[in-house]
C-alpha cells in the first residue's frame, strides 16, 4: 500500500505589514470625510452617519492584531483604500507566481526535493488573477518542475481540497511527488470600506511538497493517515466578479464584486459543520479528538476556532493544541492553517497525530489528519 507523506512546507510572507491602529486611522479618515459629503442629508435624517472602527472591536470580535499585505500605502490612503499593484506585462512573472515561487523553494529545500523531481503542482486559492493560461503552468516553468500543473478554487478551503488532489496523484501511482502552493492576495477582494470586514484579510502564501513515503529522504516527515472533503451551497460568502461581468452590464466596481459575508449567520452554521467533519472523519481512522495532539486549523476567527476545537477535544483548547496566527497574519484564506501548520509543529514526536482543517465559501470544509513519523 502505497503511504503517502509531507516531507516540507514554505510561507511566503510580504513585507508590508498594517497593525489595527493604522488601520482604524485610515478607516476613520474615510468616515469623516464621507460624513462631511453628506452632512446636509445626515442633518435631514435622510442618511444615517456612518460609524467609526476601533482597535478594541477589531480584537473582541476576530482576534486579529495586525495583517501582512503585498501594498500598505494604498490601503491606508483614505482616498483609494485599496492596494495599489502596478500592471505586468504578459512576459513578467505574475504576482501570484512570484510568490509561490518564494513559498515553494523553501518547501522544496525542506523536503530535500529537487524542483525537477516534481510531477504535479497545483496552485489552490481563493482568487487566481486571471482565467488562463494557469497559474500552475507558470509555476511549473518558473520552478522548472516536471509533469503537469493546473489550478483550483474552492476559497477558503483550497488547500486541503488540492492536499488531497494530490495525495490521490500519488496513491493511484500517476505521480511520485506532488506540490501544492496558495499565493492568496486576500487584500485585493477586501472592500475597506466596510466596517464590519475591512480589518479581515491579509496576504501570504504557502507551499507544501507531498511525495511517496518510499522515496521520501527529509529530516521531517508527516504521513497523511486520511482526508475527508464536504461542500454544502450558501450564499453567506460570496464574491461575485468574473468574466460574466462585461456581458450582464453590472458594475465592475459595485460592492458585491468583492467579499461579502453574513459573519453571524457563517459562524452559525459553519462551526457545528466542521467540528462534526473532523470528529466523523477521526472516528472513520479509529480515532478521536482525545487522540489530537495539535488542531491546525483554518485562521479566520479565534472565536470559531475555539468553539471547533472545544467540540472536537472535549475541553477548551491550550495555545499549543490550537494554535493561533491569525493574530499576526489575519485571515489569508486557504494559507492560513497550512501558515499554522507551517510554524507551530516543531514540537510534536513521532506518533503524535494532528489535523489540518480549512472551512469557508461554499460552505467548503477539508480536514487532512496526519501523523508524525
Amino acid at each position: 500500500m502505497t503511504h503517502v507523506v509531507i516531507t516540507g512546507t514554505g510561507l511566503y510572507t510580504p513585507e508590508h505589514a498594517i497593525d489595527n491602529a493604522a488601520l482604524v486611522a485610515a478607516f476613520n479618515a474615510w468616515v469623516d470625510s464621507d460624513n462631511d459629503i453628506h452632512a446636509e442629508a445626515i442633518a435631514r435624517g435622510e442618511r444615517e452617519p456612518l460609524a467609526y472602527s476601533s482597535s478594541e472591536f477589531i480584537e473582541k470580535a476576530s482576534g486579529i492584531k495586525s495583517r501582512y499585505v503585498l501594498d500598505a500605502e494604498g490601503i491606508l490612503d483614505p482616498q483609494r483604500m485599496r492596494p495599489k499593484l502596478p500592471q505586468r506585462n504578459n512576459d513578467e512573472p505574475s504576482i501570484q507566481c512570484e510568490m509561490a515561487t518564494a513559498a515553494a523553494l523553501q518547501a522544496l529545500a525542506a523536503a530535500q526535493v529537487d524542483a525537477a523531481d516534481i510531477e504535479l503542482v497545483i496552485v489552490a486559492c481563493s482568487n487566481l488573477e486571471r482565467a488562463y493560461p494557469a497559474v500552475a503552468v507558470e509555476v511549473q516553468q518558473a520552478l522548472g518542475t516536471s509533469g503537469y500543473g493546473f489550478d483550483m478554487n474552492v476559497a477558503c478551503s483550497s488547500a486541503t481540497f488540492a492536499l488531497e488532489t494530490a495525495a490521490n496523484a500519488i496513491v493511484s501511482g500517476s505521480v511520485k511527488r506532488a506540490l501544492v502552493v496558495n499565493p492568496e492576495v486576500c487584500s485585493a477582494h477586501l472592500n475597506f470600506r466596510d466596517r464590519d470586514s475591512h480589518f479581515i484579510f491579509g496576504d501570504a502564501c504557502t507551499a507544501v511538497v507531498l511525495e511517496n513515503s518510499a522515496i521520501a529522504k527529509a529530516d521531517e516527515c508527516f504521513e497523511i493517515l486520511g482526508t475527508r472533503l464536504i461542500t454544502k451551497f450558501s450564499n453567506a460568502i460570496r464574491n461575485n466578479t468574473g468574466f460574466l461581468n462585461r456581458v450582464t452590464d453590472s458594475d465592475p466596481l459595485a460592492l458585491d464584486k468583492l467579499f461579502v459575508q453574513e459573519g453571524r449567520r457563517v459562524f452559525k452554521e459553519v462551526c457545528p459543520m466542521v467540528a462534526k467533519l473532523i470528529t466523523d472523519h477521526l472516528a472513520s481512522l479509529e480515532l478521536s479528538g482525545s487522540d489530537l495532539k495539535r488542531m491546525w486549523l483554518h485562521q479566520a476567527n479565534q472565536h470559531m476556532n475555539d468553539l471547533i476545537a472545544r467540540k472536537v477535544l472535549g475541553h477548551d483548547p491550550s495555545v499549543t493544541q490550537a494554535p493561533i496566527i491569525l493574530d499576526r497574519y489575519a485571515n489569508t484564506s486557504s494559507a492560513g492553517s497550512i501558515i499554522a501548520f507551517h510554524l507551530h509543529r516543531d514540537q510534536l514526536e513521532a506518533g503524535d497525530i494532528g489535523v489540518i482543517c480549512s472551512f469557508g465559501a461554499g460552505y467548503s470544509a477539508g480536514s487532512v489528519v496526519v501523523r508524525r513519523h
